[in-house]
């Protein structure tokens, strides 16, 4: 399914709609802009969408809309590899810690590269992690004792398990008699480590606030972090349904979800600064209630229910959220059952 989320400039969510993932993108563009004039008015609204779903032909109708509309969007890998050599002479703006851009003008629009040292850092062990597997691979398919048909086989699995960016890094070779061979591209890895942690964007907002693209990404990463992890959290599993209605029902309970995420992450800006909701639930999962049923000796039996105690960073996020636990319940008795 594709999913659009109505946020505010706060990022506090608004609504959510949904469309068959079958649907032409272009359509899909043009229904959306529809739906949410007729749903919210015609307003100065600004679209941030991944690479996946505009075209050349559904940001020109943007640009061609009768209200203003302002767009930030991904963009193919090979648009990065096209403008390599013009984004190379602009300096670099900073935005936050660890983040900086790049601005390149075009006709109506601005490409902009943008990096993250959190995201290279990740990006480069997750690259380092899969060559290293890929590697040790290709070293016990080479000692084993193959027919050159089951050798080729065995390469095709790996390279599926590495991926193709990993793989064509470490490029192979089967000679007739069956042999295999393999090295490392150095060409190509240094090429792959010059784009970690960079991502190129297009844009016909004003360029000359970095900060605000920036904000602007950030909510549509949130926003596929939340269909990703929330999912998790709620135990949703794929669920596969004839009927439209039973398909949104998932998703309505994660952008409940979502919606209280966002409200916890508000609060949490006001009263611990630096403090994310993941942190906050990974903390409270600490805290249980137990049952615990004692019988007795005239048949009847107490049931004691117990919340565990915080430990003390629990409780010290407790004070900071100025929640206060209830106290335990007392004990109860239960009459024993009719014979």
């Amino acid at each position: 399914m594709i999913v659009a989320l109505v946020v505010t400039p706060e990022g506090l969510p608004l609504a959510y709609a949904m469309f068959p993932g079958n649907t032409a993108a272009k359509t899909t563009l043009r229904d959306l802009l529809k739906l949410i004039q007729q749903r919210y008015g015609t307003a100065e609204r600004s679209w941030v969408m991944d690479r996946g779903i505009p075209t050349e032909a559904g940001l020109e109708e943007l640009r061609r809309s009768d209200a203003k509309v302002s767009y930030l969007v991904g963009t193919p890998k090979g648009r990065l590899t096209k403008l390599a050599k013009e984004l190379a002479d602009k300096p670099w703006q900073p935005v936050r810690a660890h983040r900086r851009v790049k601005r390149l003008p075009q006709a109506g629009e601005v490409d902009v590269l943008a990096e993250s040292g959190a995201r290279i850092s990740k990006e480069r062990g997750m690259r380092r992690r899969k060559l290293k597997a890929r590697w040790q691979r290709l070293k016990e398919i080479q000692q084993q004792d193959l027919p050159r048909d089951q050798r080729l086989e065995q390469l095709g699995g790996a390279r599926d398990r590495a991926g193709r960016a990993v793989a064509t890094r470490v490029p192979t070779t089967v000679e007739a008699a069956g042999p295999l061979t393999f090295q490392l591209d150095r060409a190509k890895l240094r090429a792959g480590r010059q784009r970690e942690g960079r991502y190129l964007l297009r844009t016909n907002l004003s360029a000359d606030n970095p900060e605000l693209l920036w904000r602007c990404h950030l909510q549509l990463v949130f926003g596929e972090e939340a269909c990703r992890t929330l999912k998790g959290d709620l135990g949703l599993r794929p669920i596969y349904h004839p009927k439209a209605e039973r398909i949104e029902a998932p998703l309505f309970v994660a952008f409940l979800a979502y919606c209280l995420s966002l409200t916890l992450r508000q609060r949490l800006k006001a009263l611990a600064g630096g403090l994310m909701p993941r942190v906050v639930f990974e903390k409270r999962a600490a805290l249980q209630l137990l049952d615990v049923r004692v019988p007795t000796t005239d048949g009847r039996e107490l049931l004691l229910v117990r919340r565990t105690e915080p430990d003390r960073d629990v409780a010290l996020l407790l004070a900071r959220l100025n929640l206060q636990l209830p106290p335990q319940p007392p004990p109860r008795i239960s009459l024993p059952k009719p014979t």
